[in-house]
């Protein structure tokens, strides 16, 4: 007999989560110390504390969903089953590599479990998302596709026109937004303004408790707020959130509130 945990996941299940996400620390950590040494020498950007949202979602997904994902997509590529070998082999720009050595650590790939490919320019992965999105619905397929973005990505344009075409189309995909408060060095607190009340004074200020989400439903499109550091909870909110986009509803966003340990790139 399997043994359940309260939180209702097989013992199996967790061990699995957790071993994919030290998989994934592990490997960065030693990117980390390889790029130290200038063994490595592309950009290389850490998902170090993040691993959580990586291995939560991709838990929940299956081979033939597709993945997009931005320059920090290390643990999105290994969390979906990708090639460690391959990945590293990119990196050091060979020709074994995920993407024949040209493209180094900010463009990864694997068609044949859905890894379509990651981006270096920050929103570029909304439109490409969403456009594989209309194809499996055009095909009238089951399979979602998914988009993995940092909050800094949410203040690019392209990322209200992709949610905008999204949800007037009802497309299956999902938005997955590490949350970590950072857009390179800017913490989000210097980037979006609300309004409030203080000592009866209208003062202009920063509010980052729920700005991102209210964006999200200003297009109708359904969105959730989770701790992204716990991979249980961020997969259970995933799963439910993929079994209403593959019954045809259309999109959802995950708001996965989190915090990279390094830098915005390299090993600080």
């Amino acid at each position: 007999m399997k043994e359940i945990c309260k939180q209702g996941y097989e013992v199996d299940e967790l061990v699995s989560m957790l071993r994919s996400m030290l998989r994934i620390r592990m490997a960065e950590e030693q990117i980390g110390e390889l790029v130290k040494k200038r063994e490595i020498i592309c950009p290389a950007h850490l998902s170090v504390g993040q691993e959580a949202i990586a291995v939560g979602v991709c838990s929940a997904l299956t081979n033939n969903d597709y993945l997009f994902s931005t320059h920090r997509a290390h643990g999105h590529y290994l969390a979906k089953g990708g090639n460690l070998k391959a990945m590293m082999a990119e990196m050091f720009g060979r020709k074994t590599g995920c993407s024949g050595g040209r493209g180094g650590s900010m463009h990864l790939v694997q068609p044949d479990i859905g890894i379509m490919g990651t981006t270096s320019i920050v929103g570029g992965c909304f439109p490409i998302a969403v456009g594989a999105g209309l194809s499996l619905k055009l095909r009238d397929e089951k399979n979602i596709s998914v988009v993995f973005f940092g909050d800094g990505a949410m203040d690019e344009g392209v990322f209200f026109e992709s949610l905008n075409f999204a949800a007037i189309h009802k497309l299956p995909v999902l938005f997955v937004c590490e949350n970590n408060y950072y857009a390179t060095h800017m913490r989000i607190c210097r980037r979006i303004r609300c309004d409030r009340q203080v000592n009866n004074l209208q003062q202009y200020e920063v509010c980052e408790c729920d700005q991102l989400i209210k964006r999200v439903e200003a297009f109708n499109v359904p969105a959730k707020r989770v701790y992204g550091n716990d991979p249980v909870e961020v997969n259970k909110t995933a799963r439910f959130m993929i079994d209403y986009i593959r019954s045809g509803q259309g999109p959802y966003f995950l708001d996965c509130l989190t915090y990279r340990w390094r830098g915005h790139v390299g090993p600080n």
